[in-house]
């Protein structure tokens, strides 16, 4: 190890390319780690067989506005009727209230659902009752800890009626029972019918950034009434009866709301529709660039740290050429001197990987900082990295060691 320590400054500045290179590679990989969750997770209550329907959107002067016609509550309301493929449609709408009780008001962020609200909460699992038995299979029937979620037919007849999460139940009635009693929804009354059990999310990271137990739910026909001077654009889940016939049931859903919106054939559609499949195709695509990207980046940082390594194991061989000479007059090997410097190059190139893991994983941090807490340590990322690391020192560490082991004893006792 002489060779190395005999000047560390030079062995320092030349491990930093590998250093660079292995950090990148850490960091960057947690940065597709936390995006592809955050996706996950965004799109999680999108099942297998379901179709999400939103309105287009287009910026005007700085604002989201939609483009054409809006998704209204009719067109989901008769769309299990029109379309053959459709089971189940699920609707939802949010908006801002004050929502009072006694001398007690509340700005609550209101939800405008249909009766099949808890069953999404479900498929989403995102949240789950507090000290829920891992393993245990989820139910709607779970989620209310008092009362119960209103029905179908409290939806279609608007019914003034509410369901409240477990932290909105405490702040407004403090401790008393809110079954049966009045709240008073933007100069609205408001029946309290059900008070949902104290949730947590799944995921431990979220938990310190969602608020499950600060909800306010009515039915979505009730929200449009009481809510908004205009009717909002809804958003639309359809429930598709085959999941094998997912393209037939798009195009079903297409030509429906094309009808409704009354769109000629050729006119563009004010309307998306996405399901499981188009996001990970989209996921899948954009992980395959952001892959070419990561593996330019990782080759340009280590093929500087492997030319580094190179020149530094030259220059190696120039300042030790008698030291070189001594050993292979006393009876050396050329292969005993090409394994001496291939394990310099390669105790450069893992010294280098060593700091480049340590800087990978304390800039994750930084990262998720950077990109809105959206980073994910990949385990495999770590001795992936090193390997690689190791590789480039063997590569650009084989030149030298050849050269040094090709050199004529005579010429090299020589050296001055």
């Amino acid at each position: 190890l002489y060779g190395i320590t005999g000047n560390k400054l030079r062995a320092a500045l030349t491990t930093l390319g590998i250093v660079i290179g292995v950090a990148s590679v850490i960091a960057m990989l947690a940065l597709g780690n936390g995006a592809r969750a955050a996706v996950e997770a965004n799109f999680r209550f999108l099942g297998a067989d379901t179709i999400q329907i939103s309105v287009k959107q287009a910026l005007e002067d700085g604002d989201w506005q939609p483009v054409g016609q809006i998704l209204s509550y009719e067109d989901g309301l008769r769309m299990a009727e029109a379309v053959e493929l459709v089971s189940r449609v699920e609707m939802s709408v949010n908006g801002l209230g004050k929502v009072r009780h006694g001398r007690t008001v509340l700005d609550l962020s209101l939800s405008g659902v249909t009766a099949e609200a808890l069953e999404t909460i479900v498929t989403a699992a995102q949240v789950q009752p507090v000290d829920w038995p891992e393993g245990e299979p989820l139910t709607a029937a779970a989620f209310m800890g008092r009362g119960r979620f209103f029905t179908a037919a409290e939806v279609l007849s608007q019914a003034d009626v509410c369901v409240l999460g477990y932290q909105t139940a405490a702040d407004l009635f403090e401790g008393d029972n809110p079954l049966d009693q009045t709240v008073w929804v933007n100069r609205r009354r408001c029946l309290v019918i059900g008070v949902l059990a104290e949730l947590e999310t799944i995921d431990p990271e979220e938990r310190t950034r969602t608020k499950p137990n600060e909800v306010f739910y009515l039915p979505i026909s009730t929200a449009i009434r009481g809510l908004y001077d205009e009717e909002p654009s809804v958003t639309i889940a359809a429930r598709i009866s085959d999941e094998s016939r997912m393209d037939e049931a798009k195009a079903q859903i297409e030509q429906y709301l094309r009808q409704r919106h009354a769109l000629d054939r050729g006119a563009e559609a004010d309307f998306s529709l996405t399901t499981r499949r188009d996001i990970l195709g989209a996921q899948q695509q954009a992980a395959r660039t952001f892959s070419l990207l990561l593996t330019a980046m990782a080759a340009i940082s280590l093929l500087v740290g492997g030319i580094g390594i190179m020149n530094v194991m030259l220059v190696s061989v120039t300042e030790r050429t008698r030291e070189i000479g001594v050993r292979l007059a006393v009876g050396a090997r050329q292969r005993d001197i090409v394994i001496q410097f291939l394990l310099e190059a390669m105790v450069l190139s893992a010294i280098g990987g060593i700091f480049g893991i340590a800087v990978g994983v304390l800039a994750i941090p930084l990262a998720a900082a950077l990109n809105q807490g959206l980073a994910r340590l990949d385990p495999g990322s770590i001795p992936l990295s090193f390997g690689v690391a190791l590789l480039t020192g063997v590569l650009f560490g084989l030149y030298p060691a050849l050269r040094a082991a090709r050199l004529n004893p005579i010429d090299a006792l020589r050296y001055e």
